[in-house]
């Protein structure tokens, strides 16, 4: 039909109902289907999350604290957090099947001591040595960043499931998983704690290990044994295992962690801190995680 004027008529306007209601047949319907769909989504992109953003990360970041990069990009906290949490998606994606009731309840118990034991720190110096964070990564409350659980949590998480890997059958000594990934938590600060010096992100006002003090490593091993309890008994270590064995991805946040600060390192000449972050790449290799088809971008 046309109007008086000849002209057609203009379309009616979806209604706000009926827009919401396309919108909601797009989305799944349970949470079966939510977990397929992240899946699916993690696995098409993963050289995207995996490989170009700690790339692009580890440029970015240089090249803030070299004075490349003008403001407010330099070191802005919005990217940095976004940043962080794409290259975590592969994880959290990863552990999404076995999070039950109980694991989110030792979650909360893990974020709390996240921010106990760091707003303790800054405060009077222990367990880490003195600090401060000498760049804003977000919101701080008291100087320490809101978002600390999502930089802090990943990184045992990512150590616990790398062990559970690499020990295969032994994993279920209770004492030994918990060393290993005592090791290998405190291993990961090794490269990360003197990348970040480097960068600014934080200072300790100097310390033996590029400056880092020793006490920090101290500091990680009690927190790093509060961590690996609290995840014992949040996860069933067998049903982790099999998700492990049908998700090829779970681990591309610790990818991203070996390019990104060992490349950092790299940059600022901190040898050891290197070494460290190849080890995790061959671990990675040796649990069948390092995949190359990861560098082989999807056409």
């Amino acid at each position: 039909m046309s109007d008086p004027a000849g002209s057609p008529e203009s379309p009616e306007p979806a209604s706000a109902p009926g827009r919401f209601d396309a919108l909601r047949a797009r989305l799944p319907d349970t949470r079966a289907e939510t977990e397929r769909r992240l899946d699916r989504l993690v696995r098409e992109n993963r050289f995207t999350i995996a490989v170009v953003f700690p790339l692009v990360g580890a440029f970015a970041l240089v090249g803030s604290a070299e004075g490349w990069v003008p403001e407010p990009l330099a070191f802005n906290p919005w990217f940095v957090l976004l940043g962080v949490l794409v290259m975590r998606s592969p994880l959290v994606v990863g552990v999404l099947p076995e999070i039950d009731r109980r694991a989110l309840g030792w979650l909360g118990v893990l974020i709390v001591y996240t921010y106990a034991i760091e707003l303790f720190g800054v405060a009077t110096g222990w367990p880490y040595g003195s600090f401060e964070y000498t760049v804003s990564l977000g919101p701080m409350i008291a100087g320490v960043p809101v978002a600390l659980p999502v930089f802090f949590i990943p990184l045992v998480v990512n150590a616990y499931l790398l062990c559970l890997l690499l020990l295969g059958p032994r994993v279920s000594n209770r004492w030994l998983r918990l060393a290993t990934v005592i090791a290998g938590v405190v291993a990961m600060d090794v490269v990360l704690d003197p990348g970040a010096v480097a960068l600014g992100f934080w200072s300790f006002g100097g310390g033996a290990f590029y400056g880092v003090p020793l006490s920090n490593y101290a500091g990680w091993v009690l927190s790093a044994t509060v961590a690996v309890v609290a995840l014992d008994r949040a996860f069933d270590a067998d049903g982790l295992r099999e998700r492990l064995r049908d998700c090829e991805f779970a681990l591309d946040d610790m990818v991203s962690f070996v390019i990104l600060w060992g490349g950092i390192n790299l940059w600022y000449g901190n040898p050891i801190p290197v070494a460290v972050a190849v080890a995790f790449g061959v671990g990675l290799v040796r649990a069948d995680r390092f995949d190359a088809r990861l560098f082989a971008p999807r056409r």
